[in-house]
């Protein structure tokens, strides 16, 4: 099938931007690990002894202190090297995920930042020298096709539908759904429920599995941004269809797709199965 060559420009565009996101320094590709915290004082560093241990940090990083209040904050050893928010420092908040701009603490190539999952608290690792980053070699697409920009059917909610979500670590996530979206594909009717991550987003986001899922594309699900609804139409580009990190990393705390979202078709377009996963 002809492609328009501007509709195929702007879908090599996003893959462009989406391939230097996750090869970032601090991309998904540098995910080394996840190392869930207990209430209290939690001891970090590569000896043998600490409550965490992570290979090639310090001997004795320092400590993260689980407060009863639910409160973080990180306590670094003098010797440690290591830097907070990008300055030296020995103690600070350890602001979590949940905010737009979490507490970064860096040590040589690797980093970590802490994360809350339903209450649940951790430790995300970054390495930018991880193998996982330096040897990636990109990702397998199917062909751009301009039959699969979907410009759906938009059926407002009010109020939202809380969409229950399970996770690859056992968590359930509520995520609202605005509103639904339906086409027709291959004789049958389809309905999907793009949601807001957080309250001031500005675009929807869909997690949702077809038919290829867990052979040609990932199992858990694939992702997709769209625009807001426009009256009672939004379109769905599954061209820009993408892996979740849990498709590169065990390390990653994705959401997989509800039975909403499940399509029972074949969605040839966006990103097929990372080679090796």
């Amino acid at each position: 099938m002809s492609v328009d060559a501007s509709y195929r420009d702007e879908i090599e565009r996003w893959h462009a931007g989406r391939i230097t996101r996750l090869t970032a320094p601090d991309g998904w590709l540098s995910l080394v690990g996840l190392e869930w915290l207990r209430p209290g004082a939690n001891t970090i560093g590569s000896a043998v002894g600490n409550d965490i241990v992570i290979a090639n940090a310090p001997a004795h990083l320092g400590a993260v202190e689980w407060a009863q209040d639910g409160t973080l904050t990180v306590i670094l050893d003098p010797a440690s090297g290591a830097t907070i928010d990008g300055k030296p420092g020995l103690r600070a908040p350890l602001i979590d995920d949940s905010h737009p701009k979490p507490t970064v603490v860096a040590f040589g190539t690797l980093s970590f930042v802490a994360i809350d999952r339903s209450g649940r608290k951790g430790l995300r690792v970054r390495d930018s020298a991880a193998r996982t980053r330096t040897d990636f070699r990109g990702i397998e697409r199917f062909p751009i096709d301009p039959a699969w920009r979907v410009e759906a059917d938009w059926q407002q909610l009010d109020p939202p539908f809380q969409l229950a979500t399970s996770t690859v670590i056992g968590t359930i996530e509520n995520y609202p759904a605005p509103g639904m979206a339906t086409f027709h594909r291959d004789g049958k009717r389809l309905t999907l429920y793009p949601v807001l991550e957080t309250p001031d987003a500005t675009r929807l986001f869909v997690f949702f599995a077809d038919l290829t899922s867990g052979a040609e594309t990932h199992g858990a699900a694939r992702f997709l941004y769209a625009d807001m609804p426009e009256g009672n139409r939004i379109v769905l580009d599954f061209n820009q269809a993408y892996n979740p990190p849990c498709a590169f990393t065990p390390h990653a705390t994705c959401p997989l797709a509800p039975p909403e979202n499940r399509l029972g078709i074949r969605v040839l377009a966006g990103e097929r199965q990372p080679a090796g996963c």
